[in-house]
C-alpha cells in the first residue's frame, strides 16, 4: 500500500467498496483475472455506484483454467461473455481506479466481500494502482460466517452463481442476514 496520511486511515468510513473477481483459478503464480464487479454502498448497504467488466483473454490463458473454473465459468456464461465483450486489462484497471477515486475522493476504500483476501492478492499482483487506493482494513463476510456457523449454528443459504456482480449481491445479502440476526438476538 502506498503511503497514506494517518488521519485518513483512522477516519471512520461512510462507504464500502464491495469487490468480487472471477479468475481462471486461485493460483496467483499462474492464474489471471477474468471479471471484476465493484459496488459502492453506504453502511446501510444502499447501492451508490457500481462497475463491472470482463477482461479479454487469449485462448491459451483460458485453456489453462482449472477444471472447476472451466465448468463454472462455462455454465455461468462468463467464458462466452469474455470472448464477445472482453476488454483490455489495462483499460479495465484504469476505469476501476477512476471509479474508486470518484467515489472515495482520495480516502482509502475499505475492501469488502466474501473471502476477499484472495481477491486482494490478485489485485495486489495484477492491479497495483487499485491496491494503492485500498485501506489496510477489509470487511470479510466469511469472518461473520465462521462465527455464525461455529458458535450459533446459523447457516445462510446462498446461490452459487460465480459471476462477479451476482456474488457481490449475495455477499451483501449474507452480511445483512447476519447483522439482522444479531439485532434480533439483542432485542430478546
Amino acid at each position: 500500500m502506498a503511503f497514506m496520511d494517518r488521519a485518513l486511515l483512522d477516519e471512520i468510513p461512510s462507504k464500502l467498496l464491495w469487490v468480487d473477481l472471477e479468475m481462471t483459478g486461485l493460483d496467483i503464480k499462474s492464474d489471471v483475472i477474468l471479471e471484476v464487479g465493484a459496488e459502492i454502498t453506504d453502511l446501510n448497504f444502499k447501492t451508490l455506484a457500481s462497475y463491472e467488466a470482463c477482461i479479454r483473454r487469449t485462448d491459451e490463458e483460458l485453456g489453462r483454467m482449472n477444471d472447476w473454473a472451466m465448468e463454472h465459468h462455462s455454465s455461468s456464461g462468463l467464458i462466452e461473455r469474455i470472448k464477445t465483450h472482453g476488454r483490455p486489462e489495462q483499460e479495465v484497471q484504469h476505469e476501476l481506479i477512476g471509479f474508486i477515486n470518484a467515489q472515495f475522493n482520495g480516502k482509502p476504500a475499505i475492501l469488502s466481500g466474501n473471502s476477499i483476501h484472495n481477491d486482494r492478492i490478485f489485485i495486489k499482483k495484477y492491479w497495483p494502482g487499485v491496491e494503492s487506493l485500498l485501506h489496510y482494513r477489509m470487511l470479510d463476510v466469511s469472518s461473520f460466517k465462521i462465527i455464525m456457523q461455529a458458535k450459533y449454528r446459523v447457516m445462510y443459504e446462498k446461490k452459487e452463481v460465480h459471476r462477479a456482480f451476482d456474488d457481490i449481491q449475495a455477499s451483501i445479502a449474507e452480511l445483512q442476514f447476519y447483522l439482522d440476526r444479531f439485532a434480533t438476538d439483542a432485542n430478546k
